[in-house]
């Protein structure tokens, strides 16, 4: 029998774990979920309607995580606001674990997903990077967008976002014991995949694809 693969990835923002994370579920074909987009959602619909966040957190399904505006910076800093709050994050818990439990396993980004999540899971990540590399790259990203970017502000808000993840009471931001770490500082994203998958392989677990 195959063992389910179920590979957890944390980290900070703009450090690569969001594109690791894509590249190794269609390696394994397995199922990804970005748990960050779930806090976006809770924090854009608490925004435009009013309602209490942990109330939208509790009724939150796949379709409230489609829309395309959940990956603009500005909701990105709400949903780590919401993030902070325990029972958002308690409300959340189910919906994230219901969707490592599927199938042959699955990979699932956010910032507690080995500590939290999935503390059982096989395979942990923690993917960071210096505080300069994930601002030039979010510079990047951001500029492509069609942004009038300025670094500094994206620096100190970087560092703001930073500081609430891992200071948070519930769930802070934080490699588990066992996590393999792996910083892409000085590494492109293949390079970055491809030290993912030597730790993975030196789990047990190897792709039967390409």
């Amino acid at each position: 029998m195959t063992p389910r693969l179920v590979i957890a990835i944390d980290g900070p923002s703009a450090a690569g774990k969001g594109t690791l994370a894509r590249r190794l579920a269609a390696h394994f074909g397995l199922p990804h979920l970005d748990t960050g987009l779930l806090y976006r959602a809770v924090g854009a619909k608490s925004a435009r309607t009013g309602q209490p966040p942990a109330e939208i957190a509790q009724r939150l399904s796949s379709a409230d995580l489609s829309d395309p505006e959940l990956r603009t910076d500005a909701v990105g800093q709400a949903g780590s606001r919401v993030a902070a709050i325990p029972e958002v994050r308690a409300n959340l818990l189910e919906f994230q674990r219901n969707f490592a439990q599927q199938g042959s396993g699955a990979v699932l980004d956010g910032r507690d997903i080995g500590t939290v999540i999935c503390p059982e899971a096989p395979v942990k990540l923690f993917v960071t990077a210096s505080p300069q590399a994930r601002a030039d790259r979010r510079v990047q990203e951001l500029r492509a967008g069609g942004g009038d970017i300025i670094k500094p502000r994206v620096l100190a808000e970087m560092a703001e976002r930073d500081r609430r993840d891992s200071e948070r009471a519930a769930a802070p931001l934080l490699a588990a014991p066992d996590a393999f770490l792996l910083d892409t500082s000085d590494m492109d994203a293949d390079a970055a995949f491809a030290a993912a998958l030597a730790f993975i392989a030196r789990k047990g677990f190897r792709s039967s694809g390409p």
